[in-house]
């Protein structure tokens, strides 16, 4: 059964359509709340929400499914995806649902599932749960919803194991630091947990109004950002996108570094302190070459599966690797977390640049390959290699590039679009083969 709800990260859409509708959003509900009773006759469900102003709502038609089952639910308000993944996990929840679109704007939603585990749900779970939402949605639906009262206790629950997931010896007193919030989940978890540990946090986009969660702002617009480091002296910038599960950076010096530049840092650290099983880090098909080439150096490899952490961390589990992460800056630290924690990954670099320097020196060497991915929307998704033109093009810039550079194109988890990414040690490359291969998909499927 090939899935059509849930994509990469959960069901997305926008709010008051198919499929965050408020009939399939109860349907999500019911489903996973008979789901959890095969198992568990008294199972517990944790809510969490960004910053949207669908979320509310989107809360309450979901609270409406679990309550029509009799499965007990609590929200946590306010709180960042991997917020819930971690109290689920630690409180013995037996799921967590997150209203979320991530890095999207604000009238985009979405809903993801977690397991009692504070893992995503695997794959043929998903597919079980989708026949089950269409089988159960609208049926009895509340029009209105249950009211979700929120646990802001839970807020410190969470700060607290972040706080104890601190490197060793290290100490943020005194390290001024900017946090861009994006406006989203961690506007008030962000700086409360650095202020907390004695830093000195500049914090912008941190005033979410509903409709202003990553609006020029957060991991996709570091502009700003950078701008901050620079006017403030800080020795650090961290930016998080809408529900804080992933972290991009700017360095003292004002250098960008992405997921690539911050599984190097790590990954060397945890090998000089013996911490880096197996001598490996998993990546996906987007980790840049130069993370490979640099990792090389350091005698580690890099694994690559398809994007998506859900399958960076399968790949962990499977050859027990304890670092891994996408270039977008989702990074899992599995010796202290399930899945991939902005606030986290901001601890962990902020503790390694008050124990080995800056963070332009942890990543020293590091040559970052000429780049480029292009988003073509399309109108369906059928395989590659059933499209000749498109096939036979990217046959050609493969071959063309051989060993020194790198082809990969595919379809979109969560959006109607193929995405196309060159790189190469030439820029001109890069260029050439990225609009050859957006030109051979938009002729044969572009919307």
């Amino acid at each position: 059964m090939t899935k059509e709800l849930f994509g990469t990260d959960g069901v997305r859409g926008i709010p008051g359509t198919y499929p965050l509708d408020d009939a399939t959003l109860y349907g999500i509900a019911r489903a996973l709340g008979k789901y959890l009773l095969q198992t568990d006759p008294k199972p517990r469900v944790l809510i969490g929400m960004d910053t949207r102003e669908s979320g509310p709502h989107i809360a309450a038609q979901l609270a409406a499914g679990l309550a029509d089952d009799d499965v007990a639910f609590l929200s946590a308000g306010v709180i960042t995806t991997p917020g819930v993944a971690c109290l689920v996990r630690r409180m013995n929840f037996s799921a967590g649902m997150v209203i979320s679109a991530s890095h999207n704007p604000f009238h985009d939603n979405g809903v993801k599932l977690f397991a009692g585990t504070g893992m995503k749900f695997p794959d043929d779970v998903e597919e079980h749960l989708e026949t089950e939402i269409h089988r159960h949605k609208g049926r009895e639906t509340a029009p209105h919803g249950v009211p979700v009262p929120a646990d802001l206790s839970l807020d410190e629950e969470y700060l607290a194991n972040l706080r104890g997931c601190m490197i060793p010896g290290a100490s943020l007193a005194g390290l001024k630091l900017v946090l861009d919030c994006a406006n989203g989940a961690a506007s008030q978890l962000g700086p409360a947990l650095f202020r907390s540990l004695g830093a000195e946090v500049i914090a912008i986009h941190n005033q979410p109004n509903g409709r202003n969660i990553n609006d020029g702002c957060g991991s996709l617009h570091p502009e700003k950002l950078r701008e901050k480091v620079l006017e403030t002296g800080a020795s650090l910038g961290v930016a998080f996108d809408g529900d804080a599960d992933r972290a991009m950076f700017v360095t003292a010096s004002g250098r960008h570094v992405d997921g690539d530049g911050i599984l190097l840092a790590a990954a060397r650290y945890f090998k000089s302190v013996g911490q880096l099983r197996g001598s490996r880090v998993v990546g996906t098909t987007m980790a840049n070459l130069g993370l490979e080439r640099a990792l090389g150096a350091e005698g580690l490899s890099l694994a690559r599966v398809p994007v998506g952490d859900r399958y960076v961390l399968e790949e962990m589990l499977r050859s027990g690797a304890n670092l891994g992460g996408e270039q977008s800056g989702h990074i899992l630290f599995l010796d202290d977390a399930t899945t991939g924690d902005g606030l986290l990954t901001a601890l962990k670099i902020a503790c390694l640049v008050t124990l080995r320097g800056p963070l332009d020196e942890l990543i020293h060497g590091f040559k970052v390959f000429p780049q480029t991915i292009l988003n073509v929307k399309v109108k369906s998704k059928p395989p590659l290699e059933s499209l000749p033109n498109v096939s036979a093009a990217i046959e050609t810039a493969t071959k063309t590039l051989g060993a020194s550079g790198r082809v990969v194109v595919r379809y979109s988890g969560t959006e109607p679009k193929a995405r196309v990414m060159v790189e190469a040690e030439r820029a001109e490359d890069v260029k050439l083969w990225a609009e050859t291969l957006a030109s051979a998909i938009q002729a044969a499927i572009g919307a």
